[in-house]
């Protein structure tokens, strides 16, 4: 498996010529890298006007691994051929490496580049890419990437450390500024007569690194002829070292590298409406950075907020006068962290009360609210206290609880809400401070234990009695002056007392019903499911040609074929009833198929846009002008179902088999819909009207006057990679 490597965007307050000359004397030995043994220059080639100058070394490394490894191995030292080519004119130095040792084992490209500033010339920006296949190493190859990712981790960090070294010795020997590159006066008049015919001076020919077998690396950095246009402008997909610290916080290397890649992927799958920066974060914490894990939960998180629109939760949540008055809880200025404080008196609640009063769907719109204004507050308090703040602190007061708040549909309340908060809002509980916890505490703890991440029960701290009011209590987190009063401060706080809710207010379980199922479908949204061999269509039916038909649908489980059929003859429509279309009860009654297995393509119906295939997580936004009225089909189709020219129902063994082998089922959830040409500006526009759009989460993203990163990022082995962390 092919391994990869981005470093966000690099910025040194330093003009390109300063830097350059600083780069330089890190040759032909740097002693800040010491296992940088030394370097000899293969080839160099310098332009005729001294513009362009190409150096290619053999670069000697000894690296930091195990004797009986170095043994086994057969060498002391490894070799990397790394080729520098400086064009003074554009300001640009791209600097490729690649592994001459163990290149037919391991087969190891970097990629850097040192570019201007696209906002400031007299900045630089670096950026620095790799990949690495491991193809063999005489069985210790997960020993060759423990050494690697802890080698790479510690040397990674002296990049920036190392320019500025020299920078600083430069400063010292009075060099503060050097000129730029100007050409002759000949060459200056010809490039001048150049500019003015508009003719283009060709590009200097620089090999493109190829892979041992012969290949060129289809994951491999870009040749040095062509720098990328990733530094030549500033693109929303970017981020940059200094904008990370700033906002997000000290994250290592390779945590940077996940964050770069899985925002990536989710610029590549959900264009136009993915999470802010904190968000993806708090996934990839909740998952120890694994990639694919965040990436899953991360995915089925977004799918749920678009399902029941979350995103506009607090624009459109009005809560019932029931909660205003009963609800104990509410914020409360922030803890000596800086973080939000959220007081809730429990103990003072009558659970039971709401729960009959308002129904469990209504508890859980409105505990969802307070997450989402808890996200907006962190962003507000990263803002005002100048560092980065992601979570909240949530102070609870027991005082009062007793057996009635264990009442079993209270707490089987209390653990959905705390499930759906669990999957959706990881890693956004700084600290639980429990106050005052009675006897009956410990019982109530056992039930609900179990459904919280361990990660966040080791941010519980539990007080019983008036344990709070000492040291290490309640003043070690928050600020004297802040302390509500009920705990004994001088702060007022104005956080509902609770009380108990009148039997007046309480409801039917048929109305409570009727009212859960009413929040719980507000969506417009619709699910269906997809076999193999058993595609899910859906029919609109077009009467003024012109009309724009507009989707937007994510794929929650499998990979699909996404198609749009027209038809003059109208399909007829199953009927939905408790059985599948042969007789067998099964999760496939939301699964419609309209085309007729006697149907011809190119006869009886035609394909009016190319097949899409659509990954798993994917979300998939588009339209199509229609050029004639009639019917126009939409399908969802199994990926890798074997091609053929008719669609045909599914036979009874095949949807046997789909039921029984999980991996012939794929899960779309879709929305639809059909606009007037005269209304329809744009591709995108029709989305407004859908609601699709993540408001709340994928605002733009706030970024430094400097610029940002693209990335991609994984894990690279270092045993002979510290060549990749000794560019910067």
């Amino acid at each position: 498996m092919v391994q990869k490597y981005q470093s966000p965007v690099r910025v040194y307050k330093n003009s390109f010529e300063m830097i350059m000359a600083a780069y330089q004397r890190r040759f032909p030995t740097c002693h800040l890298i010491p296992m940088f043994v030394g370097s000899d220059i293969m080839n160099e080639y310098k332009s005729e006007d001294g513009a362009v100058h190409v150096v290619e070394r053999r670069c000697k490394l000894d690296v930091d691994a195990p004797r009986l490894l170095k043994k086994i191995a057969g060498v002391d030292y490894v070799y990397f051929i790394q080729k520098n080519s400086l064009n003074r004119r554009d300001r640009t130095l791209h600097i490729e490496a690649h592994n001459e040792t163990f290149a037919s084992r391991i087969v190891i490209h970097e990629y850097c580049c040192y570019t201007v500033h696209p906002d400031n010339d007299d900045w630089t920006c670096f950026e620095q890419s790799a990949s690495l296949d491991i193809k063999s190493f005489f069985g210790f190859e997960s020993t060759v990437e423990k050494i690697a990712m802890k080698q790479y981790t510690s040397n990674i960090k002296k990049g920036k450390e190392i320019i500025e070294y020299y920078l600083k010795q430069m400063e010292e020997e009075g060099i503060t500024q050097l000129p730029r590159w100007t050409p002759a006066p000949k060459e200056l008049q010809e490039c001048q007569t150049s500019t003015s015919t508009h003719s283009v001076s060709p590009a200097l020919n620089i090999p493109t690194i190829t892979c041992t077998d012969g290949n060129s690396s289809r994951d491999g950095p870009p040749t040095s002829s062509s720098p990328p246009e990733a530094l030549s402008s500033t693109p929303d997909d970017k981020l940059d070292a200094d904008y990370i610290k700033r906002y997000l916080g000290d994250l290592t290397p390779l945590q940077e590298s996940c964050l770069i890649r899985l925002r990536q992927w989710l610029q590549e799958t959900h264009k136009g409406k993915i999470p802010k920066d904190e968000h993806i974060l708090r996934f990839l914490r909740a998952r120890d950075f694994n990639i694919d894990k965040s990436r899953e939960l991360l995915c089925q998180s977004l799918t749920w907020r678009k399902q029941h629109q979350v995103d506009y939760l607090l624009n459109t949540w009005n809560p019932p006068q029931v909660l205003h008055d009963y609800y104990a809880g509410g914020w409360h200025h922030h803890d000596k962290d800086g973080r939000p404080l959220y007081v809730l008196r429990l103990g003072q609640m009558d659970t039971k009360g709401l729960v009959r009063a308002l129904g469990e769907e209504s508890l859980l719109r409105h505990v969802l609210s307070i997450n989402e204004e808890g996200l907006r507050r962190c962003e507000e308090n990263t803002n005002i206290f100048g560092r980065p703040i992601s979570s909240w602190t949530c102070l609870v007061d027991l005082e009062g609880l007793n057996m009635r708040h264990l009442w079993r549909p209270g707490v089987k309340a209390l653990l959905r809400i705390i499930e759906v908060v669990e999957a959706n809002y990881p890693e956004t509980l700084g600290r639980l401070l429990i106050l005052r916890a009675p006897r009956v505490f410990p019982v109530l703890w056992t039930l609900v234990s179990p459904f919280i991440d361990e990660n966040t029960r080791k941010k519980f701290l539990i007080y019983a009695g008036n344990d709070y009011q000492g040291p290490g209590g309640l003043i070690d987190y928050i600020d004297k002056e802040i302390i509500p009063d009920f705990l004994g401060g001088e702060c007022l706080c104005e956080v509902s007392e609770g009380g108990l809710v009148p039997k007046a207010l309480y409801r039917t379980p048929e109305e409570l019903e009727s009212e859960d199922i009413r929040l719980w479908t507000e969506t417009i949204y619709q699910s269906a499911s997809v076999f193999k061999g058993a595609p899910h269509e859906i029919l609109i039916q077009i009467v003024d040609a012109s009309s724009v038909i507009t989707w937007d649908f994510d794929v929650c489980k499998g990979d699909i074929i996404f198609n749009i059929y027209h038809s003059k003859r109208a399909p007829q429509v199953p009927k939905r009833d408790t059985l599948g279309a042969h007789g067998i009860t099964s999760p496939v009654c939301n699964n419609v198929q309209l085309i007729d297995k006697a149907w011809q393509l190119g006869r009886d119906y035609s394909m009016v846009e190319s097949p899409l295939t659509c990954k798993e997580g994917e979300s998939v936004q588009g339209s199509h002008v229609t050029r004639w009225p009639g019917f126009y089909i939409l399908q969802w189709k199994f990926h890798n179902m074997p091609a053929c020219a008719t669609s045909s129902l599914p036979r009874v063994d095949d949807v046997l088999a789909s039921l029984q082998v999980s991996s012939h089922k794929c899960k779309v959830m879709y929305y639809t819909e059909i606009i007037g040409s005269e209304d329809f500006r744009g591709s995108m526009t029709s989305l407004e009207s859908s609601h699709s759009g993540f408001s709340q989460l994928s605002a733009a993203t706030t970024s430094s006057s400097q610029s940002h990163s693209s990335s991609m990022v994984s894990r690279i082995p270092l045993l002979l990679v510290p060549v990749l962390c000794s560019h910067g």
